[in-house]
């Protein structure tokens, strides 16, 4: 092994050559990136094997090389996976370590796995490998709470009594729905979300690897092999952007940060529904919290924390986006700055979907203070201008013949059913569409939130989330 190889394999800076001096405590402790970029482990190695395949093919490496490089990195893999790798203060990233242990194994041979390779291009196709992988398993626990979600909107579709509750806007009742399609609408949000992620994945799936430092390389690499071999849809185009490209990086945080918005929104829903002033749903004690001071609570911490969750994922986004918005053409160690943010994101959102799908598929849902709430006369108000509609009354005049009797109510303290049916565009057949449950009966428009048109809802769902599984 030469003076230079055996630098490398005792932990000294790859790039010491060009300097007089050994790196100042203080330049590592700032760059290093060891500390959160060890997950990346695994995929190094998968680059680096492919990488060093390519090499042998092309004949760069002879074929005892190659099986010499191949056996260091499957020792390297067995020590990161037991956990007894050893770490040296030196090892700035993951993608140095195993290459200083690679060059310690092998010797001669192992410092030849960098030919015709840069730090630009290896970390690149080591962070799309890993995206590949774990944007994968976000969609599968993605998908798994859209199941408890249809699970449990068939559940409350198959009793013998509609189950409804009101539709809000504003946070003001407005009309009833039934439960099940209430749920089935975040549903069908979520697996918008999985279907964003599987655009994404389909557009991350170019391989970087040959790309070099920026320029590609002089000897004669063949990077449509390494992207075969690593099972990429294709090499990059253009050896500038393949290694200064993060779009896919931060598109992933956009769509990570989307679906947390709407985790967002079904937490403070089931904080609202779980609240003694609503009384909707029960959680289950397993998936609740109590308070250090008051003995008599319980608290939907899980639904808070998607809530709060949400400007985390958010802030991971823009982070990324206000450190890229500045960079020139190509590699700068700013990029360094991708991972964090990434990792937490998957990391914070892979919780959340795990945790709600168990807050929800455990909670004891209130069926009756649903429908109780559901039957509140003034929930109708639309039903009957809908009813002076098909009398053939334009709909604005009947929407303030409407509002009028809703204000005579109020004001008289009268039930909205008796002023109803003495007045005279009404009367008392309009009066029978405050009865309970004859508004919910009444919804029968395509998509729509009545009991007429749930199973055709429910077919699409299913078909959507059978489309998703395909994917």
């Amino acid at each position: 092994m030469s003076d230079a190889d055996e630098s490398v394999a005792e932990g000294k800076a790859l790039w010491h050559g060009r300097f007089a001096a050994a790196p100042a405590e203080e330049l590592m402790a700032f760059t290093a990136s060891i500390s959160f970029d060890k997950r990346l482990w695994a995929d190094d190695i998968t680059g680096s094997r492919a990488h060093v395949a390519m090499l042998g093919a092309t004949g760069i490496l002879d074929a005892a090389t190659v099986n010499a490089i191949d056996a260091a990195l499957s020792q390297v893999h067995h020590e990161m996976s037991s956990g007894t790798f050893e770490f040296v203060d030196s090892d700035e990233d993951i993608h140095t370590a195993i290459e200083r242990r690679v060059t310690q194994i092998a010797g001669d041979a192992g410092a030849r796995v960098h030919t015709g390779r840069s730090r630009n291009d290896q970390v690149a196709t080591a962070l799309r490998l890993w995206c590949k992988r774990e944007i994968r398993v976000v969609i599968d626990y993605l998908l798994q709470l859209v199941d408890v979600l249809q699970s449990r909107a068939t559940e409350a579709d198959s009793v013998t009594e509609p189950v409804y509750l009101p539709g809000y806007t504003h946070l003001q009742r407005a009309q009833p729905v039934l439960l099940s399609h209430h749920l089935r609408a975040h549903g069908w949000a979520l697996m918008r979300d999985a279907d964003r992620l599987f655009d994404a994945l389909a557009r991350l799936d170019v391989s970087p690897l040959g790309a070099g430092a920026l320029a590609g390389s002089s000897l004669p690499i063949d990077p449509q092999r390494s992207a075969d071999l690593l099972g990429f849809a294709k090499p990059f185009d253009n050896s500038l952007d393949a290694v200064s490209d993060r779009d896919f990086v931060a598109e992933l945080l956009a769509h990570i940060a989307l679906l947390g918005v709407h985790l967002s929104r079904i937490g403070e829903e089931w904080v609202i529904w779980t609240s003694e002033e609503f009384g909707f749903a029960t959680l289950d004690d397993a998936y609740a919290t109590g308070s250090s001071m008051l003995p008599q609570k319980k608290n939907a911490d899980i639904a808070e924390l998607a809530r709060g969750k949400a400007g985390r994922l958010i802030g991971n986004l823009t982070g990324l986006l206000t450190t890229l918005k500045g960079l020139p053409l190509a590699y700068n160690r700013d990029l360094q700055e991708d991972k964090e943010p990434l990792f937490d994101s998957v990391d914070q959102v892979r919780r959340a979907l795990v945790a709600l799908a168990g807050m929800i598929s455990s909670a004891t849902f209130a069926t009756d203070a649903m429908v109780r709430a559901g039957d509140a006369e003034a929930l109708t108000a639309t039903d009957l201008a809908e009813w002076l509609v098909e009398s053939g009354m334009p709909f604005r005049r009947a929407h303030a013949v409407v509002g009028e009797v809703v204000r005579t109510a109020i004001n008289t303290q009268r039930p909205l059913a008796e002023v109803v049916s003495k007045h005279s565009d009404l009367g008392p057949i309009a009066a029978q569409l405050i009865s309970a449950g004859s508004a919910i009966t009444r919804r029968r428009s395509r998509g729509g939130a009545g009991p007429a048109v749930s199973a055709d809802q429910a077919t699409r769902f299913t078909e959507e989330l059978n489309r998703l599984r395909l994917r």
